[in-house]
């Protein structure tokens, strides 16, 4: 049957490319478009629970305009920034958690995620990074001396992600959030990130799934490092999808839909794909994750796609890579730099 759209508004807003209207989805259940200034994503849908008081999840990217939509967008709720008691990350991208800093500071909000989300922190896990330590690792896996320093991320943008907040709270999987009146539950989807929580309200029915389902594009899951398997991780998280199947997906983009296990359905075919495409690459001979990211075929086309996004698609390609490692298709052989070969 495939996902079908269930925010209209929404959708028309995103064809529009305009901000879509502030929405009551549930009683007492508000969607909230925080725009990302510059940024083909264009906002996150930040969703307030309101009552007594409000618990608001994804707060959006740190930026004035973000800032000023989501003070609005709580006041059509009927509720003001100092009504925030609690916020609940996905996860800690900064087009989710940036504005949770300022807004604890507005609020005394208590800021909670999964714990695998919080050990990811750029303040804990890249609290040694230095510039010279990504250009090795990008050298590493066959980045071209002429792309490196487009690639390599900026030592100013790396002190902003480090100063993203901490959390007061820990949540895990099946953990009941504390929103008042609502059977609210945690569910830990990993993939996009190692912490990555969906969040089920089986009475409204809905589930907020964060950047794990969206309705038309495929969420970046990505090896940043040399360690790790986020992609046979998502696997497994898309695989949980059929039980919510009867319910409405709240995404953190583009629009609401119904179809949760069909969309889940359709992202497993396109890693399988794009798996199979891989495979075809290094047929007839060994390449650098680099060399096989170039000859996959990329939505915008690979020649499109410069500084950040070929780093996210050098990323994805890693994912793969590792994925079909796991699975005894591939052998990973250290050198300068390091390629995959068919195994066996």
């Amino acid at each position: 049957m495939g996902s079908r759209v269930t925010g209209t508004a929404q959708r028309e807003a995103w064809l529009q490319r305009v901000l879509p209207p502030v929405e009551q989805v549930r009683p007492g259940v508000w969607s909230i478009p925080v725009p990302i200034p510059h940024n083909p994503l264009r906002y996150t849908l930040s969703y307030a629970f309101t009552g007594d008081t409000v618990v608001l999840v994804d707060p959006g990217w740190d930026a004035p305009e973000s800032r000023h939509a989501l003070k609005e967008g709580l006041a059509t709720a009927g509720a003001d920034l100092t009504d925030v008691a609690g916020i609940v990350l996905t996860h800690i991208h900064p087009d989710h958690h940036g504005l949770s800093g300022w807004l604890r500071g507005e609020s005394g909000a208590w800021i909670g995620m999964h714990p695998a989300e919080a050990a990811t922190l750029p303040g804990r896990l890249w609290r040694g990074w230095r510039s010279q330590d990504d250009r090795r690792w990008l050298r590493e896996h066959g980045v071209p001396e002429a792309d490196v320093d487009a690639l390599t991320i900026a030592p100013r943008r790396m002190d902003e992600l480090r100063t993203m907040a901490e959390p007061d709270r820990m949540i895990g999987d099946g953990d009941r959030l504390p929103v008042d009146g609502r059977d609210l539950r945690a569910v830990w989807t990993p993939g996009h990130t190692p912490g990555h929580l969906c969040l089920h309200d089986a009475e409204a029915g809905v589930l907020l799934t964060g950047d794990h389902l969206l309705p038309r594009i495929s969420p970046n899951i990505g090896v940043h490092d040399n360690h790790g398997d986020p992609l046979t991780a998502y696997r497994k998280s898309l695989e949980l999808m059929g039980r919510f199947d009867a319910d409405e997906a709240l995404p953190a983009h583009e629009y609401r839909f119904r179809g949760i296990g069909d969309r889940a359905a359709d992202l497993l075919t396109h890693h399988d794909e794009r798996g199979a495409e891989i495979l075809v690459v290094v047929r007839d001979r060994a390449a650098s994750a680099w060399q096989i990211a170039a000859g996959l075929t990329w939505s915008r086309g690979w020649d499109a796609l410069s500084g950040g996004l070929r780093r996210m698609a050098l990323g994805e390609t890693l994912a793969h890579l590792h994925h079909l490692a796991a699975a005894g298709h591939l052998t990973p052989v250290a050198g300068r730099p390091n390629v995959w070969r068919l195994a066996g």
